[in-house]
């Protein structure tokens, strides 16, 4: 038989059902705020008050919450051992333009629903790719006109946009850092329609990730060429944005692995020091996907902590993961204590604006029903919600800040002073142990530190 057979009666049954799904299939306005809700009622927010006033802004820009396209309305629940579990009302499976825009449209409301107030996408994820770069434009193009339309009508605003470089064959061995300059090309014309996209649709920012801009053996790999290509290629995107006029930050998405071996961006400190190498540091900042730092073996917060100790600080994929694996399972932030390590490092930026904290999370292929898309989305905004309202009494009190200062406070006076503003030499060093003998052994107090984090928690 043919594997090129029309379509069955009950497929075409399918695209029919589908094609009468406009909305988001839950009978609700908007999710209330309870904040007296029991414990079993799910569909609403208990902590997260949109308007409610924390330390001068209100909850919704402290926090900045926007919804990932491509997990929450483009995963099926497939993964490398299953087909996909997670079958939509509204899509009837297919690559068509009909199919997109419905799916669209369905997803402001379920934004809508939800009360966030921005979005996230890869160019792919909402237009399917054409034959040509021409087509794939124009199906682009038509999308890009309903997201404008979508978002006139919602006030929903697109916190950033991305493309997608690494899905296709052709990026197989890379984009930016492929071995073949065709490839290289195809990707910066890519990228160019995507900044027009993002300037068009009034994206905040815009992200590079790059889950091919690395290598899976070094035996056919030209690490320096690679990386040399790397920086041109951002330079050649910031020469764009400044051309037409695109105002947004640009943000790379740090991972150490997955799809390659070794990704070139593997941490927070990786990237700053190849943007500070090749001068690219005051055109970029980082967004941080905490999922992405486990597996490159660090604790939940430690790339945000570390880029925002820099001001590189841009944007937070809020998800997390489970250690004890070794992939990206990209799961919704449920646990306060690290989302409080969060909300505290952004309390004391000041703010994460004009990036935000995306969830880039997806449901689990067993979580099939299309109610675990709008309760996994509460959940986690409620745990951010609620670490927001801890981090603030923690920063109020000052006690656990006061705490830290007092660890290094040698450094506020005499030789501590000197070391601390590069002015001490080895000489100044020598001379003061002399006078002073052995250092004194003081204690880190860590487990005083995490009990008095309890207390704020618990």
């Amino acid at each position: 038989m043919s594997s090129f057979a029309p379509a069955s009666k009950s497929s075409n049954d399918e695209a029919q059902k589908a094609s009468s799904v406009t909305t988001y299939p839950i009978d609700i306005v908007k999710v209330p705020y309870k904040p007296d809700a029991t414990v079993d009622d799910v569909i609403c927010f208990k902590y997260y008050n949109e308007d409610e006033v924390i330390m001068g802004k209100p909850m919704k820009d402290w926090l900045r919450f926007s919804v990932c396209y491509w997990h929450t309305f483009r995963g099926t629940g497939a993964d490398p051992f299953g087909f996909p579990t997670l079958k939509r009302l509204w899509d009837d499976g297919s690559d068509s333009i009909e199919n997109a825009e419905r799916r669209m449209r369905v997803a402001f409301d379920f934004m809508s629903k939800l009360g966030v107030k921005y979005w996230t996408f890869h160019d792919r994820d909402i237009a399917p790719e054409g034959a040509t770069l021409d087509e794939t434009n124009s199906n682009l193009d038509r999308l890009v006109e309903l997201a404008s339309e979508l978002q006139d009508k919602t006030g929903i605003k697109l916190l950033w946009n991305t493309c997608n470089l690494f899905a296709h064959p052709r990026y197989s061995n890379g984009a930016a850092t492929n071995a073949d300059a065709h490839v290289v090309a195809y990707a910066a014309a890519q990228v160019k329609k995507g900044l027009e996209v993002g300037k068009k649709l009034g994206a905040e920012n815009f992200v590079f990730w790059g889950g091919r801009e690395g290598y899976h053996t070094l035996l056919n790999t030209n690490v320096r060429e690679e990386l040399d290509s790397l920086a041109n290629f951002f330079k050649m995107a910031v020469a764009y944005k400044k051309k037409i006029g695109f105002t947004g930050p640009f943000l790379i998405e740090p991972k150490p692995k997955e799809p390659t071996k070794h990704q070139y961006d593997y941490d927070a400190m990786t990237v700053i020091a190849f943007l500070k190498t090749y001068n690219l540091d005051k055109d970029f900042k980082l967004n941080i996907e905490p999922n992405h730092t486990t597996l490159a073996g660090h604790g939940h917060e430690h790339d945000v902590v570390m880029a925002s100790s820099y001001g590189m600080l841009g944007s937070v994929d809020s998800n997390t993961g489970s250690p004890d694996l070794g992939w990206d399972t990209d799961q919704f932030p449920m646990d306060v204590k690290n989302a409080t390590f969060i909300m505290k490092t952004i309390l004391d930026q000041g703010g994460l604006a004009p990036g935000g904290l995306n969830f880039d999370c997806k449901v689990r292929r067993e979580s099939s029903d299309v109610a675990d898309m709008l309760i996994s989305h509460i959940g986690a905004m409620d745990c951010f919600a609620k670490a927001l309202r801890v981090a603030a009494k923690i920063k109020q009190d000052g006690v656990l800040d006061k705490m830290k200062q007092e660890r290094y406070a040698s450094f506020g006076s005499g030789l501590g002073a000197k070391l601390k503003s590069g002015n001490a030499t080895f000489e100044d060093c020598h001379e003061y142990i002399r006078q002073k003998g052995e250092p004194e052994r003081r204690s880190g107090h860590q487990e005083k530190f995490e009990t008095v984090l309890n207390r704020y928690l618990l």
